[in-house]
């Protein structure tokens, strides 16, 4: 079947973009990163975690849904819904997580995120190119010298085995997660220009399809998008859960600053109501719905559904995420 992203990005870098060819990717591939708390808690519950068993059923229900165009994945959770044929009739493309570099280890009681990024892999090329035909790369600029070039030589190993098999790739960017010496207002614009660094000497073959990096303000965001958007396609990552306005505004200050992909992990999956979320993100983005608007909405599904707010609906309508409130 015809996958959605593939016509909205040859829109997208046509330069025919409308907001119904913007990208959603459901980004269910925390347990790479978080382990056994990945799938995230029962609703109701504290200290009770959901099982892969539940994973694997939410990622279902969102493909079912047709609202999303990319799922991504570890490779073990790719392997078993494409074994059971969940994408053979749907327009949604199945992505794999394809490194989990250090920094993305977040194990309870750990300290990896501490330390500058090393790179590492654990998904095999070779075996995960024969469940999908889209992985993730991700790479984190630490402002050191002997780290970074230890990633860009691992990314550029990559790209080597990346043009001997049938997979194509997207590159996600993420902020550092310790202080590298640079302020908060000024670290967007040095992630922009490792990007345009990182990528200047890739030709398309072995280039990435689009990006996925952390909103770090309208002006970062809308100096990379418009760099060059016929081969540049910026998308933005989700980050922490944060209220449901700061979904919605982080979705609609994007796509207006020039992004054109959306990849939430836990803004999605820690949601009441996945579905109705990323269902009322559309209307955002078609700006059918204000963000403000929008919370009142999501509220109203959600009472309707018989589903209990997290939040009380006050305390959900406020921007909490310093990026989004500038």
């Amino acid at each position: 079947m015809n996958k959605s992203l593939d016509k909205k990005l040859e829109r997208i870098r046509s330069g025919d973009y409308t907001p119904t060819d913007f990208v959603i990717a459901d980004a269910k591939d925390a347990d790479m990163g978080f382990g056994a708390t990945g799938p995230g808690p029962v609703a109701g519950s504290s200290d009770k975690l959901k099982s892969k068993i539940d994973y694997l059923a939410a990622m279902q229900t969102m493909v079912k849904s047709q609202l999303v165009d990319i799922m991504l994945m570890s490779a073990s959770s790719a392997e078993a819904l494409t074994q059971d044929g969940v994408f053979e009739q749907s327009a949604v493309t199945p992505a794999i997580r394809l490194n989990d570099t250090s920094d993305i280890w977040v194990a309870r009681n750990s300290a990896y995120r501490e330390s500058p990024s090393r790179p590492f892999r654990t998904a095999l090329l070779t075996a995960s190119s024969h469940i999908a035909d889209l992985g993730l790369y991700s790479i984190t600029y630490s402002n050191d010298l002997q780290h970074d070039m230890a990633s860009l030589n691992a990314y550029r190993a990559f790209r080597e085995e990346l043009l001997e098999s049938s997979m194509r790739h997207f590159l996600e960017v993420f902020n550092p997660a310790f202080d590298i010496g640079i302020n908060s207002t000024d670290i967007g614009f040095y992630i922009n220009d490792m990007i345009v660094k990182t990528l200047a000497g890739v030709t398309q073959k072995e280039a990435p399809h689009f990006l996925k990096i952390q909103f770090n303000g309208y002006k970062a965001m809308q100096e990379l998008s418009s760099y060059d958007p016929k081969n540049l396609v910026v998308g933005i990552l989700g980050g922490a859960k944060g209220t449901t306005r700061d979904t919605f505004e982080l979705v609609h200050q994007a796509e207006q600053a020039g992004a054109r992909v959306a990849l939430f992990g836990r803004k999605i999956n820690l949601s009441e109501s996945p579905v109705l979320l990323v269902s009322t993100m559309r209307k955002v983005i078609a700006q059918e719905l204000n963000p403000a608007d929008a919370v009142n909405a999501y509220h109203d599904g959600l009472k309707e559904a018989g589903i209990t707010a997290d939040r009380p609906l006050k305390q959900d309508a406020q921007i909490t995420d310093e990026s989004l409130q500038a």
